[in-house]
């Protein structure tokens, strides 16, 4: 600040008030910039994890990862890698979400101890699971990283009583190929549902090569829901221990045992549906997308899954078939009963009202009733005959006319055959019994 002369009061203290103004402002900033600092160093680690995240993922890679790398203060440097994912083997339902997290950082803080003077890593919480990016000296130190996760298997089993799976992606040269073995890694823990938790999974070990691959095609999914649909009891297990067979004597990769689980529920739905069931009648009352429905049911629990849901199902749609049946009928028999006055009324007027087939609905009629629709008709009208006859004085062509019959000489013919007199005669007989009780 420059003062000039004459200086005067109000002028010093018009300065002094500009420069306490400043002064508090370059304090104040200095100590935003404290508190910046602080926020950072505290977020730092949650920065780092994220960022390792999204390496795993991909999402981040090249020069800019390496940027990240050092901006973020951590050294990944190494001259090769490869990925471990620790999962603890437990269901994800929402109710034990929180205990598997809870048990997820026990296990972190558990590997982290244990593997602390033993190698030079990386880990991370992520996705529900403890991923750990192991920086290694050469390629053979694969076999001692393999050692030492297993004894972590054993150590989470042992002293934190629970089981974990441990599944490792191989090696990689680069910070580039980190991706590549995190993918093997969550590959290999696919194969959980097949090989049993509890255990080390390494994809090199797991993983077939591209021409070992098992065929379904041998074994049509088809004969199997054929079973289901016609088939009795013994016979639809029968068709699933074969499938089975094939499907263990063969092998299955985790992307074919998913796409082998779609395919069974997809084939299951489509023949409850056409019955008009709920996904919960088909396929059981677990709430599981269909999609994900390899994740909940193991190779080994397959087969006892699919006895159940085949049985209960073949069963639904036996009951479904017979209140079917049974609703055709009734609707068929009010049908006649609203129509038998139809001198017209057929098989084939029925079967367009119910919107079924003549054959079957033949079929069906005569197993339910007993007697062909013909035969149904006929004794139908006859009985309303017999009634006329007994309650009014209409002549027997007029009676012939409200039941059906155009021609009444006809209507005699078939009253007779199956009465054993003609019409008139039967009234007579009634008209006669009546006077000799009088």
């Amino acid at each position: 600040e420059y003062l000039l002369k004459p200086i005067s009061s109000k002028d010093m203290e018009e300065v002094f008030t500009r420069l306490h103004e400043k002064l508090d402002r370059e304090f104040s900033e200095h100590r935003n910039m404290s508190k910046l600092f602080e926020y950072y160093e505290k977020s730092l680690p949650a920065m780092q994890e994220q960022l390792v995240g999204n390496i795993l993922e991909g999402k981040v890679t090249g020069e800019r990862a390496k940027q990240m790398l050092s901006s973020y203060e951590l050294n990944l440097d190494s001259k090769y890698y490869s990925v471990a994912i620790l999962s603890v083997d437990e269901s994800s339902d929402n109710s034990q979400i929180r205990e598997k997290t809870l048990k997820t950082l026990s296990l972190r803080d558990m590997a982290k101890d244990y593997l602390s003077e033993r190698f030079d890593y990386y880990v991370v919480n992520y996705i529900e699971n403890v991923v750990i990016l192991f920086k290694l000296k050469d390629e053979k130190e694969i076999d001692r990283l393999l050692y030492h996760v297993d004894q972590i298997c054993k150590m989470a089993n042992r002293v934190l009583k629970m089981s974990v799976t441990v599944a490792v992606g191989q090696v990689a040269d680069s910070i580039e190929m980190i991706t590549s073995s995190y993918r093997e890694a969550e590959h290999a823990l696919e194969y959980r549902n097949i090989f049993g938790g509890g255990q080390v999974l390494y994809i090199k070990d797991i993983e077939p090569s591209p021409n070992e691959g098992v065929s379904l095609m041998g074994y049509d999914v088809q004969k199997l829901m054929k079973a289901v649909k016609i088939g009795h009891k013994e016979e639809t297990e029968a068709a699933i221990q074969s499938f089975m067979k094939l499907v263990r004597e063969t092998g299955i990769t985790p992307y074919q045992y998913q796409l082998l689980c779609m395919e069974l529920s997809t084939e299951l739905m489509k023949i409850g549906r056409s019955y008009k069931l709920s996904t919960s009648q088909i396929l059981g009352k677990r709430d599981i997308p269909l999609q994900d429905l390899h994740k909940y049911v193991s190779m080994e629990e397959l087969e006892s899954w699919l006895s159940t849901i085949c049985t209960n199902l073949r069963q639904t749609l036996k009951d479904q078939r017979i209140d079917s049946t049974k609703k055709l009928t009734d609707n068929a028999r009010q049908f006649i009963e609203d129509h038998y006055g139809d001198s017209t009324l057929s098989v084939e007027k029925v079967c367009s009202e119910l919107n079924l087939s003549g054959a079957y609905f033949s079929t069906i009629f005569k197993r339910e009733v007993g007697e062909s629709f013909v035969a149904y008709l006929t004794k139908v009208r006859l009985e309303k005959a017999e009634e006329l006859l007994r309650s009014t004085n209409k002549k027997t062509y007029e009676i012939a006319e409200e039941i059906g019959y155009t021609e009444p000489n006809y209507f005699s013919y078939v009253f007779k055959k199956a009465y054993g007199v003609s019409p008139t005669k039967y009234r007579s007989s009634l008209e006669e019994g009546h006077n000799g009780e009088e």
